[in-house]
């Protein structure tokens, strides 16, 4: 095994550990006044990226932390703020450059993750904000991966801030308004939702909650 799969984000598990509480919430604050190892972890993603070669689960564990971390950093540039939408082009901007080639949070999220066809990455990548699903606080690994897009997959859809299941009419988060494509059809999506979460939904009427984009600290 490469040095990149085998000790890439180890440095980021830490910081995780260390200013994400189990339920989601980041310390920003406290994670402010050290950053080094946050940069140190970003400048070795930059130089050890998947190989074409790479199996899909490292690629997915791989380019979900880069995501969360980069996002991280974002946040801590700008601190204190209420929401990250009060930074100008937070998706859009360049903000990680590797083998030459300039990346953007939504470079990652629409040109490499979700082109991964796993749509349980929705539930990993994190946008810093209350409606969003948890940031889990250990690093996605190729080994663990799979349990562990189940777990944050079943714990965003089981959160009642997040969804309110029913198996009559059902609020569910707009991520499955601005995603559904990668759930497949509106039957599928609903088989999806009702797989991972403790009530049925496949005949139930939907609509989608607002969005709450305060800060998840």
């Amino acid at each position: 095994m490469s040095f990149s799969q085998k000790n890439i984000h180890h440095r980021w598990n830490n910081d995780l550990k260390k200013y994400v509480s189990n339920n989601g919430n980041v310390n920003y604050k406290l994670w402010n006044k050290n950053k080094s190892n946050l940069d140190a972890y970003i400048n070795l993603l930059s130089k050890f990226p998947p190989e074409d070669k790479s199996s899909k689960s490292h690629k997915i564990s791989f380019w979900i932390n880069a995501y969360n971390a980069l996002t991280v950093k974002l946040i801590l540039a700008n601190y204190p703020l209420n929401s990250i939408k009060e930074i100008n082009s937070p998706w859009k901007t360049k903000c990680f450059k590797s083998r030459g080639v300039n990346y953007s949070l939504d470079d990652i999220e629409h040109k490499i993750l979700r082109k991964l066809n796993e749509p349980r990455i929705h539930f990993a990548i994190n946008c810093a904000s209350k409606s969003c699903p948890k940031l889990l606080n250990e690093a996605y690994t190729e080994k663990k991966l799979n349990n562990q897009l189940n777990e944050v997959t079943i714990s965003f859809l089981n959160d009642n801030s997040k969804n309110e299941l029913d198996e009559n009419k059902s609020a569910i988060s707009k991520i499955f308004l601005w995603y559904g494509s990668d759930f497949g059809s509106k039957k599928m999506m609903l088989d999806f939702i009702s797989r991972y979460s403790k009530i049925n939904i496949q005949r139930s009427k939907l609509n989608y909650l607002p969005y709450n984009w305060e800060l998840n600290e």
